[in-house]
Protein backbone atom coordinates (compact mmCIF):
# COMPACT_ATOMS: atom_id res chain seq x y z
CA UNK A 1 0.00 0.00 0.00
CA UNK A 2 2.84 2.40 0.80
CA UNK A 3 4.30 1.84 -2.64
CA UNK A 4 0.91 2.47 -4.25
CA UNK A 5 0.46 5.74 -2.33
CA UNK A 6 3.95 6.85 -3.31
CA UNK A 7 3.27 6.09 -6.98
CA UNK A 8 -0.02 7.97 -6.85
CA UNK A 9 1.59 11.01 -5.23
CA UNK A 10 4.46 10.98 -7.73
CA UNK A 11 1.98 10.74 -10.63
CA UNK A 12 -0.07 13.63 -9.22
CA UNK A 13 3.06 15.75 -8.76
CA UNK A 14 4.10 14.99 -12.34
CA UNK A 15 0.65 16.02 -13.52
CA UNK A 16 0.84 19.35 -11.67
CA UNK A 17 4.31 20.01 -13.09
CA UNK A 18 2.96 19.20 -16.54
CA UNK A 19 0.12 21.71 -16.13
CA UNK A 20 2.51 24.47 -15.04
CA UNK A 21 4.81 23.71 -17.96
CA UNK A 22 1.93 23.89 -20.43
CA UNK A 23 0.68 27.16 -19.00
CA UNK A 24 4.14 28.70 -19.35
CA UNK A 25 4.97 27.46 -22.85
CA UNK A 26 1.62 27.71 -24.59
CA UNK A 27 0.27 31.11 -23.55
CA UNK A 28 1.97 33.05 -26.34
CA UNK A 29 1.50 30.38 -28.98
CA UNK A 30 -2.23 30.13 -28.31
CA UNK A 31 -2.91 33.87 -28.04
CA UNK A 32 -4.04 34.16 -31.64
CA UNK A 33 -6.42 31.18 -31.30
CA UNK A 34 -8.42 32.53 -28.37
CA UNK A 35 -12.09 32.55 -29.26
CA UNK A 36 -15.28 31.36 -27.61
CA UNK A 37 -16.65 28.01 -28.80
CA UNK A 38 -19.44 25.60 -27.93
CA UNK A 39 -20.14 21.88 -28.32
CA UNK A 40 -23.36 20.02 -27.54
CA UNK A 41 -23.83 16.27 -28.14
CA UNK A 42 -26.82 14.05 -27.29
CA UNK A 43 -26.35 10.27 -27.16
CA UNK A 44 -28.48 7.18 -26.50
CA UNK A 45 -26.85 3.79 -25.88
CA UNK A 46 -27.82 0.23 -25.04
CA UNK A 47 -25.58 0.39 -21.93
CA UNK A 48 -23.44 2.88 -20.00
CA UNK A 49 -19.95 1.43 -19.63
CA UNK A 50 -17.53 3.03 -17.18
CA UNK A 51 -14.13 1.39 -17.60
CA UNK A 52 -15.83 -1.84 -18.61
CA UNK A 53 -18.46 -1.85 -15.85
CA UNK A 54 -22.16 -1.27 -16.54
CA UNK A 55 -23.50 1.72 -14.62
CA UNK A 56 -27.08 1.10 -15.80
CA UNK A 57 -27.47 -2.51 -14.60
CA UNK A 58 -27.12 -3.69 -18.23
CA UNK A 59 -29.94 -1.37 -19.38
CA UNK A 60 -30.02 1.54 -21.90
CA UNK A 61 -28.99 5.10 -21.09
CA UNK A 62 -29.26 8.61 -22.52
CA UNK A 63 -26.79 11.43 -21.91
CA UNK A 64 -26.04 15.03 -22.87
CA UNK A 65 -22.62 16.67 -23.23
CA UNK A 66 -22.25 20.47 -23.09
CA UNK A 67 -18.93 22.26 -23.54
CA UNK A 68 -17.78 25.87 -23.52
CA UNK A 69 -14.23 26.45 -24.69
CA UNK A 70 -11.97 29.46 -25.08
CA UNK A 71 -8.69 28.84 -26.83
CA UNK A 72 -7.19 25.72 -25.23
CA UNK A 73 -9.31 25.96 -22.04
CA UNK A 74 -12.69 24.22 -21.70
CA UNK A 75 -15.49 23.76 -19.17
CA UNK A 76 -17.83 20.83 -19.83
CA UNK A 77 -20.91 19.24 -18.26
CA UNK A 78 -21.97 15.63 -18.91
CA UNK A 79 -25.37 14.41 -17.68
CA UNK A 80 -26.51 10.78 -17.87
CA UNK A 81 -29.10 8.34 -16.59
CA UNK A 82 -27.64 5.49 -14.50
CA UNK A 83 -28.76 2.59 -12.30
CA UNK A 84 -25.84 1.66 -10.08
CA UNK A 85 -25.81 1.19 -6.31
CA UNK A 86 -25.32 3.38 -4.37
CA UNK A 87 -25.24 6.21 -6.92
CA UNK A 88 -28.97 6.48 -7.70
CA UNK A 89 -30.52 7.18 -11.10
CA UNK A 90 -28.53 10.09 -12.53
CA UNK A 91 -24.94 11.29 -12.86
CA UNK A 92 -23.67 14.81 -13.37
CA UNK A 93 -20.03 15.34 -14.30
CA UNK A 94 -18.11 18.60 -14.47
CA UNK A 95 -14.80 18.85 -16.37
CA UNK A 96 -12.36 21.75 -16.27
CA UNK A 97 -9.30 21.35 -18.45
CA UNK A 98 -7.17 22.46 -21.35
CA UNK A 99 -5.95 20.98 -24.65
CA UNK A 100 -2.53 22.34 -25.61
CA UNK A 101 -0.44 21.10 -28.51
CA UNK A 102 3.33 20.62 -28.25
CA UNK A 103 4.89 19.59 -31.53
CA UNK A 104 3.15 16.42 -32.76
CA UNK A 105 1.48 15.74 -29.38
CA UNK A 106 -2.07 16.88 -28.57
CA UNK A 107 -2.75 16.97 -24.82
CA UNK A 108 -5.93 16.85 -22.76
CA UNK A 109 -5.43 17.61 -19.06
CA UNK A 110 -8.45 18.06 -16.79
CA UNK A 111 -9.90 17.96 -13.29
CA UNK A 112 -13.17 16.00 -13.20
CA UNK A 113 -15.90 16.02 -10.54
CA UNK A 114 -18.63 13.35 -10.49
CA UNK A 115 -21.97 13.88 -8.71
CA UNK A 116 -24.82 11.39 -8.31
CA UNK A 117 -28.54 11.35 -7.55
CA UNK A 118 -28.58 9.20 -4.42
CA UNK A 119 -30.63 11.02 -1.77
CA UNK A 120 -30.73 8.15 0.71
CA UNK A 121 -29.63 9.33 4.17
CA UNK A 122 -28.55 5.92 5.35
CA UNK A 123 -25.39 4.65 6.98
CA UNK A 124 -23.08 6.68 4.76
CA UNK A 125 -25.08 9.90 4.43
CA UNK A 126 -26.40 11.61 1.31
CA UNK A 127 -25.27 12.64 -2.17
CA UNK A 128 -22.28 14.67 -0.99
CA UNK A 129 -20.70 11.53 0.42
CA UNK A 130 -20.54 9.77 -2.95
CA UNK A 131 -19.46 12.71 -5.13
CA UNK A 132 -15.75 12.49 -5.93
CA UNK A 133 -12.98 14.07 -7.99
CA UNK A 134 -10.24 12.70 -10.22
CA UNK A 135 -7.63 14.02 -12.63
CA UNK A 136 -6.91 13.10 -16.24
CA UNK A 137 -3.70 13.41 -18.28
CA UNK A 138 -4.11 12.40 -21.91
CA UNK A 139 -1.88 12.61 -24.97
CA UNK A 140 -2.37 11.62 -28.61
CA UNK A 141 -0.34 11.61 -31.82
CA UNK A 142 -1.11 11.00 -35.50
CA UNK A 143 1.98 9.21 -36.86
CA UNK A 144 0.38 8.67 -40.30
CA UNK A 145 -2.71 10.03 -41.99
CA UNK A 146 -6.00 8.92 -40.37
CA UNK A 147 -4.27 6.93 -37.58
CA UNK A 148 -4.42 8.33 -34.04
CA UNK A 149 -2.68 6.73 -31.05
CA UNK A 150 -3.38 7.86 -27.51
CA UNK A 151 -2.51 7.27 -23.85
CA UNK A 152 -4.38 8.38 -20.74
CA UNK A 153 -3.76 8.29 -17.00
CA UNK A 154 -6.60 8.78 -14.49
CA UNK A 155 -5.61 9.70 -10.91
CA UNK A 156 -8.15 9.45 -8.09
CA UNK A 157 -7.26 10.45 -4.50
CA UNK A 158 -8.74 8.53 -1.56
CA UNK A 159 -12.16 10.05 -0.79
CA UNK A 160 -13.56 7.61 1.73
CA UNK A 161 -16.87 6.01 0.79
CA UNK A 162 -16.93 7.89 -2.54
CA UNK A 163 -13.67 6.43 -3.91
CA UNK A 164 -10.44 4.82 -2.85
CA UNK A 165 -7.07 5.78 -4.29
CA UNK A 166 -7.12 4.74 -7.94
CA UNK A 167 -4.76 4.82 -10.89
CA UNK A 168 -6.08 3.81 -14.32
CA UNK A 169 -4.02 3.59 -17.51
CA UNK A 170 -5.48 3.47 -21.00
CA UNK A 171 -4.05 3.06 -24.50
CA UNK A 172 -6.20 3.88 -27.51
CA UNK A 173 -5.98 3.58 -31.28
CA UNK A 174 -8.31 4.71 -34.06
CA UNK A 175 -8.15 4.67 -37.84
CA UNK A 176 -10.50 6.57 -40.15
CA UNK A 177 -11.35 4.58 -43.27
CA UNK A 178 -12.33 5.86 -46.69
CA UNK A 179 -15.82 7.29 -46.96
CA UNK A 180 -18.50 4.83 -48.06
CA UNK A 181 -21.45 6.68 -49.55
CA UNK A 182 -22.65 9.11 -46.88
CA UNK A 183 -20.81 7.23 -44.10
CA UNK A 184 -17.37 8.07 -42.69
CA UNK A 185 -16.27 4.90 -40.84
CA UNK A 186 -13.68 4.79 -38.04
CA UNK A 187 -12.40 1.63 -36.35
CA UNK A 188 -11.03 2.04 -32.84
CA UNK A 189 -10.04 0.18 -29.71
CA UNK A 190 -8.99 0.71 -26.10
CA UNK A 191 -7.22 -1.33 -23.48
CA UNK A 192 -7.06 -0.19 -19.87
CA UNK A 193 -5.80 -1.32 -16.49
CA UNK A 194 -7.11 0.01 -13.19
CA UNK A 195 -5.62 -0.48 -9.73
CA UNK A 196 -7.27 0.74 -6.53
CA UNK A 197 -6.15 1.01 -2.96
CA UNK A 198 -8.31 -0.08 -0.03
CA UNK A 199 -9.85 1.79 2.88
CA UNK A 200 -12.34 1.12 5.67
CA UNK A 201 -15.24 1.09 3.20
CA UNK A 202 -13.55 -1.00 0.49
CA UNK A 203 -11.23 -3.46 2.22
CA UNK A 204 -11.22 -5.85 -0.78
CA UNK A 205 -11.16 -3.37 -3.65
CA UNK A 206 -13.25 -0.67 -5.24
CA UNK A 207 -14.26 -2.10 -8.64
CA UNK A 208 -17.09 -4.60 -7.98
CA UNK A 209 -15.00 -5.99 -5.15
CA UNK A 210 -11.80 -6.11 -7.25
CA UNK A 211 -8.63 -4.23 -6.42
CA UNK A 212 -7.30 -4.35 -9.98
CA UNK A 213 -8.53 -5.48 -13.39
CA UNK A 214 -8.06 -5.07 -17.13
CA UNK A 215 -10.73 -3.83 -19.53
CA UNK A 216 -10.90 -3.32 -23.28
CA UNK A 217 -13.18 -2.50 -26.19
CA UNK A 218 -13.12 -2.50 -30.00
CA UNK A 219 -15.66 -1.21 -32.45
CA UNK A 220 -16.80 0.71 -35.51
CA UNK A 221 -18.16 4.27 -35.58
CA UNK A 222 -20.10 5.64 -38.54
CA UNK A 223 -20.40 9.43 -38.97
CA UNK A 224 -23.04 11.00 -41.20
CA UNK A 225 -22.66 14.78 -41.03
CA UNK A 226 -23.76 15.66 -37.46
CA UNK A 227 -25.09 12.15 -36.69
CA UNK A 228 -23.13 9.08 -35.60
CA UNK A 229 -23.61 5.40 -34.75
CA UNK A 230 -21.20 3.21 -32.78
CA UNK A 231 -21.05 -0.62 -32.59
CA UNK A 232 -18.67 -1.75 -29.82
CA UNK A 233 -17.59 -4.92 -28.00
CA UNK A 234 -16.62 -4.61 -24.32
CA UNK A 235 -15.00 -7.08 -21.92
CA UNK A 236 -13.03 -7.18 -18.65
CA UNK A 237 -11.16 -9.64 -16.43
CA UNK A 238 -13.85 -9.24 -13.72
CA UNK A 239 -16.17 -12.22 -13.26
CA UNK A 240 -19.40 -10.33 -12.59
CA UNK A 241 -22.62 -9.74 -14.60
CA UNK A 242 -21.99 -5.97 -14.56
CA UNK A 243 -18.55 -6.42 -16.15
CA UNK A 244 -19.12 -9.36 -18.48
CA UNK A 245 -18.56 -9.27 -22.25
CA UNK A 246 -21.21 -7.49 -24.32
CA UNK A 247 -21.94 -5.52 -27.46
CA UNK A 248 -22.98 -1.90 -26.94
CA UNK A 249 -24.76 0.13 -29.60
CA UNK A 250 -24.99 3.92 -29.39
CA UNK A 251 -26.44 6.62 -31.61
CA UNK A 252 -26.11 10.37 -31.25
CA UNK A 253 -26.14 13.80 -32.80
CA UNK A 254 -23.77 16.77 -32.48
CA UNK A 255 -26.20 19.64 -31.91
CA UNK A 256 -23.44 22.28 -31.81
CA UNK A 257 -21.36 23.40 -33.57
Amino acid sequence: MAGFKTALKESAAAGIALMISFAATNSAAQAEDRKLGYAVTMTAASDYMFRGISYTDNDPTVNLYNEINYGIVYLAFWTSTIDYYPYGNWEQDVYLGFRPVTGPVSWDVSANYYMYGNKDKGQFGSTSDIAYAEFKIGASVTPVNNLTLGALVWLTPDQGYAATENVSYEATASYQLKQIGVFTPTVSGLIGYSHSGTNEYYPTGYWVGQQSYTYWNAGLKLDVEKFFMDFRYWDTTIDDPLASSRFVFSVGVNLLP
